[in-house]
């Protein structure tokens, strides 16, 4: 009887054991990064049945965007909201400042609006080095004061306060990840904040761009920064890394070691690649990358000295053609998929599921602005006519290795002047260059170079909405809750 009981509560465990299992299961899911510096912006609505549709279940926003967060609201989804770099000043001076912010973008949207905030990111790579000193005074007081904030408003637990940094707050002066630390200029800094967002329970952030690498460096071995590599490994005692993003990763897993900090939580605020604006940002390059990234998230890949997997948020999930290319024309680039939603290139998100394009988005008429056949590539105003179409528009995919960097001389002018027209929303009056444009229906693009239809902004079809699939979604995980806690009952019994 003894033994027949025990075989009995083995059992019950194990059924129990397998219903969490795939409770935890349904939830696993990817993370992304929603920027906002777009002149014709997807619908919001739009853009969260996207990530939904797309298995993503955590978004960083870089601001407070109201519309943003309304759609949010009640989607399941989990959501870190950004306090820009220029807000730092302010913040920092005050605490109410800090308490007035989180009412008005973190307590306001969660009571009213349902929306699942967890984070809330301090800055956005304050400290980069091209800074220079201009945050190193405010971001911590500002993270200090935006933390007492959410404890103010009895956040403290639900919602976390975080600062994403840029990989170059540390670095190893013998290359290897093993001699990682913090970057001396900002050393102390580092420490005392690391500790605060440890006394806290708050994670570290971090950014790397194995990208970046390859950009900075034209001797860079281009397979190390790829997963699936077969560049020759950097070899750090017993370790042999294969990939540029786990030994920068480890670097920094080094670092916190080192200065007592070795179980700290760190977050991957952004990750990815573009597709255009440098020979190196393409779609094959972007597709190899992003494809490594996710295998490693599905099978929960960590790094040789962090084996299980942080979380990692992809950077990015849309184009943005309004974005500084301060850092260079690749930019606007970073999306996983184009600027509207469309599919950029294919990827296997695990379980059979391929990537979904955005669903209800009108486009502006099919109609494009041209260089008239009538014109001459010898014409005074041509050079003045295409620098004022660039001036206003988003003119990035021209350069060498760009998606349409081998246009003509008439070509070029073409994509310049439509690039103007459609970001002027096809407005009467915006195809008028001196005499040298002419409308057409019939569609420039060719090769590689996509010459756009801008969205409607005006004219968004919203999704079904979500009560339905939000109220099944619901039901589903209530019955799954019950079948555990009946389970649980009988095991007892």
């Amino acid at each position: 009887m003894g033994n027949n009981h025990n075989h009995n509560y083995l059992l019950c465990l194990f059924m129990t054991f397998l219903v969490v299992e795939g409770l935890t299961k349904g939830v696993a899911g990817m993370a992304c990064n929603w920027g906002l510096q777009s002149t014709h912006p997807l619908n919001p609505n739009i853009v969260v049945k996207l990530m939904k549709d797309n298995g993503f279940n955590k978004v960083k926003l870089f601001e407070a965007d109201p519309g943003a967060l309304k759609a949010l609201g009640r989607s399941g989804i989990q959501v870190m909201v950004g306090i820009p770099n220029d807000l730092l000043a302010p913040i920092a001076s005050s605490v109410s400042v800090a308490s007035a912010w989180v009412e008005q973008n973190v307590s306001k949207y969660i009571s009213t609006k349902g929306v699942d905030i967890r984070y809330v990111a301090v800055g956005n790579e304050p400290f980069l080095k091209t800074y220079g000193d201009k945050f190193l005074h405010t971001t911590f007081p500002a993270l200090q004061n935006i933390q007492a904030a959410l404890i103010k408003a009895g956040l403290g637990r639900q919602v976390k306060a975080t600062v994403p940094l840029n990989a170059d707050v540390y670095q190893s002066d013998s290359g290897l990840p093993s001699a990682g630390d913090f970057r001396s200029d900002i050393h102390d800094l580092m420490i005392s904040m690391v500790k605060f967002l440890s006394d806290n329970g708050a994670p570290m952030t971090i950014n790397i761009y194995p990208f970046l690498s390859l950009y900075a460096d034209p001797n860079f071995p281009t397979d190390f920064a790829f997963f699936n590599g077969s560049a020759a490994p950097v070899v750090d005692g017993s370790i042999a890394y294969t990939n540029v993003f786990d030994a920068n990763f480890d670097t920094l897993i080094s670092a916190l070691e080192k200065n007592g900090f070795a179980s700290m939580n760190v977050i991957i605020g952004e990750v990815g690649w573009p597709t255009d604006g440098d020979p190196n940002a393409n779609l094959v390059y972007a597709r190899r990358f992003n494809q490594g990234l996710v295998d490693r998230i599905n099978r929960g890949q960590g790094t040789p000295k962090r084996r299980s997997p942080p979380e990692v948020y992809i950077f990015s999930l849309i184009d943005e053609d309004k974005k500084s290319i301060d850092p260079g024309n690749f930019e606007r680039h970073w999306g996983v998929f184009n600027y509207d939603g469309t599919i950029k290139y294919s990827l296997n998100l695990g379980k059979g599921k391929a990537l979904v394009a955005a669903k209800g988005v009108k486009y502006l008429a099919r109609r494009w602005c041209v260089m008239s056949p009538q014109a001459s590539t010898t014409d005074p105003n041509l050079p003045g006519s295409i620098e004022y179409a660039c001036t206003y528009a988003d003119c990035t995919s021209f350069g060498n290795g760009s998606s349409c960097g081998k246009l003509d001389a008439r070509s070029n002018a073409s994509y310049a002047f439509n690039m103007y027209y459609q970001t002027m929303n096809q407005m009467k009056g915006s195809c008028t260059f001196s005499n040298l444009s002419v409308l057409t229906t019939i569609d420039p693009s060719h090769d590689t170079c996509r010459y756009e239809i801008m969205i409607d902004v005006g004219k968004h079809e919203l999704p079904p909405s979500r009560s339905l699939a939000a109220a099944t979604g619901k039901h589903s995980s209530v019955m799954a809750l019950v079948l555990v806690l009946t389970l649980m009952i009988l095991c007892v019994v």
